[in-house]
């Protein structure tokens, strides 16, 4: 009897434990995905450099005496003329040499004149036949003497002369003050730079440009320039000088490209030069978002297998990044599907949904679908 009563109950418990079995089971997730469809590989490369607007001639000036500044004139951004003072330096110094060389100019005028009658008495004592020719000789010596030292009097006093206006720094050229090096009461040498002034004329660009890219920029082509404070301004520059030798510290190249005469550039705006480079091997452009990490820390992708509706690790070599994102050279083919959102969550052979539109764009891809098109 107990035998009959205990089988049915141990075939429900025994039912009862497969239905629980069976309900606790996980099913593979499968998560939604964005995708992008790889376009065909490019052949040339799209280079882009910030740099700044500067004048083509910009030279900073200084005094070419040393001394006290006393004064300054001008400020950053004040525009000036040629002959405008810029700064003064106390000139007490060199106006004391200026009087000690008048003094000394007017002696040896005096001791000209005095060598000259010297000599003149001597010639007449000599065709008097009262006076040797030896005494002739000797004076016309003390007189040639002193015509050269007047004449270096002279020199010197030019030479203070233009030491006292060199005193007084004054812009040599129209143009604008772009920097201040010195101010008042800074003692400062010979050939110090006190102000910058960018001189009136063209415009140009100072872009550094890494040595794998300086090729792609050669004297007399063609580039487009933007300026950062305009975008619907785009201006045709030329390359005007590419450096023969590299920064020392950053192991760039200095390129400076010559602009067209606009109104709307001023110096110190900041400009992007955009130019295209040949390419020895396709490049692939991804968003940026489509980059992600591998195990080894190497740069990967995730792609979608449109028919088992996978994702799979693809490793992919990093060429540089660009405005549009990131361009890869080698790991991916055109027509593959690649993982632009949720790539952190992915892991290989995941289970994934694509979004209505790229379901549809998988199906095309694949052919089981044919567009609508051709059905007409």
């Amino acid at each position: 009897m107990y035998k009959k009563t205990l089988l049915p109950l141990l075939l429900v418990a025994a039912l009862a434990g497969c239905s629980a079995e069976t309900a606790e089971a996980p099913k593979e997730p499968v998560r939604p995905v964005k995708v992008v469809e790889i376009a065909p590989a490019a052949t040339t490369r799209e280079l882009s450099y910030s740099g700044a607007v500067r004048a083509r001639s910009e030279a900073p000036a200084g005094f070419r005496v040393g001394g006290k500044i006393v004064d300054r004139q001008v400020d950053i951004g004040d525009r000036v003329i040629a002959g405008d003072v810029l700064a003064r330096i106390d000139a007490t110094d060199y106006e004391l040499s200026l009087a000690s060389a008048r003094a000394s100019l007017l002696a040896a005028e005096r001791q000209v004149e005095t060598a000259d009658f010297a000599l003149k008495r001597a010639d007449q004592l000599f065709k008097q036949q009262v006076a040797a020719k030896a005494q002739l000789e000797q004076a016309q010596l003390t007189h040639n003497q002193a015509v050269a030292a007047r004449d270096s009097a002279r020199a010197t006093l030019s030479q203070a002369e233009n030491q006292v206006g060199y005193a007084v720094l004054k812009a040599d050229r129209d143009g604008i003050v772009t920097a201040v090096h010195a101010d008042a009461g800074q003692v400062v040498a010979a050939g110090t730079p006190v102000v910058t002034v960018a001189v009136d004329g063209e415009k140009e660009v100072s872009i550094a440009v890494p040595e794998g890219d300086v090729f792609a920029f050669s004297p007399g082509k063609v580039v487009e320039v933007g300026l950062w404070s305009n975008d619907n301004l785009a201006l045709k520059g030329t390359v005007r000088e590419v450096a023969g030798s590299a920064d020392s510290a950053s192991r760039t190249f200095a390129v400076r490209v010559s602009l067209p005469s606009d109104q709307r550039v001023l110096l110190g705006m900041t400009a992007s030069v955009k130019t295209v480079a040949d390419s020895d091997q396709p490049l692939f452009s991804l968003p940026l978002s489509a980059l992600a990490r591998g195990p080894s820390d190497r740069p990967i992708v995730w792609t979608v297998d449109p028919a088992a509706q996978t994702v799979h690790e693809r490793p992919v070599t990093v060429v540089d990044f660009s405005e549009a994102g990131v361009r890869v050279s080698d790991g991916l083919k055109a027509g593959d599907l690649v993982v632009v959102a949720g790539t952190q969550f992915m892991t290989e052979d995941l289970k994934v949904k694509l979004a209505q539109g790229d379901a549809e764009q998988a199906a095309l891809a694949t052919g089981s679908i044919v567009p609508s098109s051709q059905t007409r």
